[in-house]
């Protein structure tokens, strides 16, 4: 066997090979014996019909298992002369394919296209600079968590001697018929509430219910715009039967020192309070400011140091992605077999984009990681199951067997091993603290840098009244 490698790029070769001649020969008289003994050959008994007979009623047989028991093993042989460790499966390009003889009289020669792990330089962090931006807190998100806790706090009061207002909620029993099936299956609804007035609820349908009173029968009728947020209700005309149950309304407790000791959380007084969630908040800013950090660090990297990307780790990548947006997209209720395929291939070349840049900044961290000597501990990787068993309020066991699936523990040390990774990335960059910056103001400054001219304004139409849309009743 005769080889000669060459370098395509970083990570392809090529290798040029010659299969020996008496390797082919031993090969060929070693399939036809088989077929000889095995054949059913016209005018000659079973095991006796002459070879040369056998090898011309069976030419394409036995080249072809020729070739599948001589080339995979030679081909093995040469990766293993050059030490190379493929990524995916060779691709081979036998020469003359089609009038390539098998019976030992000339060498065989083909080509193998082997992809293969290119060598990673280490990065280059000259120049990197990263911003770290905190999000200011401010009063009115704090009375907003305030308003939250209030909200998961509240009552439904019943309420009796009068009919119904806006703003009560009616716990009502409805049935639907529409217009234009009358016959067919009815909208049914037991114990449903609906809370008059809400712009959760279609207009007309919360306006009927207005006056009601418990224990009382209603029949109306509702007309469904034809862009109604239900497809099933859209442009119909549904006449209900309504039987009230019950009329109440949402109370919520008073802001006060006392509701804020009843929280059982150690506020001494709504002042407490505020001064805790707003510390709480602040935290989780800075924790929020210090990830967008390790993203932006982490992305300046992979832009300042380009490098061949394996397609074939991108093609893995990229399918991952698209199988766990395959996955999301069921879960919301999607019939996937209905998705265009012009469709999917959009996606996945977007995907396809995304994996390029992951698989690039994963072989990057590595590098950093080597550079690092980064090592992960067992008692780290203990000391990681101990936390996830705390938030999931759940044991290091159940932790331990829900990551088998993917891959074990092994998936919590890589985990880990990235993390450091990433801190060392940030020791290499040059972080400055800047200002809090809208994302959105932000990005139209870029596009104005880009060059981007305002486009003249044209006079505004005169919108429409908006027509308020609800959730299906």
């Amino acid at each position: 066997m005769k080889t000669e490698i060459k370098e395509i790029s970083p990570s392809q070769r090529e290798i040029h090979l010659q299969i020996d001649a008496d390797v082919v020969k031993a090969s060929y008289n070693k399939v036809s014996q088989k077929y000889a003994q095995r054949a059913n050959v016209p005018g000659f008994r079973k095991g006796y019909a002459p070879l040369d007979v056998i090898r011309m009623r069976f030419k394409e047989e036995i080249k072809s298992d020729v070739l599948q028991e001589v080339v995979p093993a030679q081909v093995a042989a040469a990766i293993q002369e050059h030490d190379l460790n493929p990524l995916a499966e060779p691709h081979l390009h036998l020469e003359d394919h089609e009038t390539v003889k098998v019976n030992g009289s000339e060498p065989l020669k083909l080509h193998v296209h082997v992809e293969v792990m290119p060598e990673i330089a280490e990065p280059k962090f000259d120049g990197i600079e990263v911003t770290r931006r905190v999000k200011p807190v401010t009063d009115g998100e704090v009375e907003a968590l305030i308003s939250e806790r209030l909200q998961r706090e509240a009552a439904l009061i019943p309420i009796e001697g009068r009919a119904s207002e806006i703003g009560d909620t009616v716990n009502v029993d409805l049935v639907g018929t529409f217009a234009d099936d009358p016959e067919g299956q009815p909208i049914t609804a037991d114990g449903i509430e609906i809370e008059l007035g809400s712009d959760a609820v279609e207009r007309s349908f919360s306006d009927n219910l207005i006056g009601v009173s418990e224990d009382e029968e209603k029949e109306f009728t509702v007309e469904y715009s034809a862009d109604f947020t239900s497809e099933a209700l859209a442009g119909k005309t549904v006449t209900y039967k309504a039987k009230v149950n019950s009329i109440g309304r949402t109370e919520l407790p008073e802001a006060n020192d006392e509701w804020a000791q009843s929280l059982d959380e150690g506020y001494e007084s709504m002042k407490d309070l505020r001064t805790r969630l707003r510390a709480d908040m602040e935290k989780m800013a800075e924790a929020d400011a210090d990830a967008r950090v390790r993203n932006d660090a982490v992305g300046k990297m992979i832009e300042a140091n380009l490098l061949e990307v394996p397609s074939s780790l991108i093609e893995n990548q990229a399918r991952n992605l698209l199988n766990n947006f395959a996955y999301d997209m069921q879960q919301r209720g999607t019939n996937l077999e209905q998705i265009d395929e012009k469709f999917i291939q959009m996606i996945y070349g977007n995907m396809r984009q995304q994996a390029e840049r992951d698989v690039r900044g994963a072989l990057l961290l590595d590098k950093v990681a080597e550079m690092a000597k980064v090592v992960v501990s067992d008692a780290e990787v203990e000391e990681e199951l101990a936390k996830m068993a705390e938030y999931y309020r759940t044991g290091v066991d159940e932790i331990k067997q829900s990551l088998e699936k993917q891959g074990g523990e092994d998936s919590i040390r890589n985990n880990l091993k990235t993390r450091k990774s990433v801190e060392a990335v940030i020791e290499k960059v040059k972080v400055v603290d800047g200002e809090w910056i809208d994302p959105e103001a932000a990005a139209t400054a870029a596009t104005t840098e880009a060059g981007s001219a305002p486009k003249e304004e044209k006079p505004k139409k005169a919108k429409k009244p908006s027509t308020k849309k609800a959730k299906e009743a």
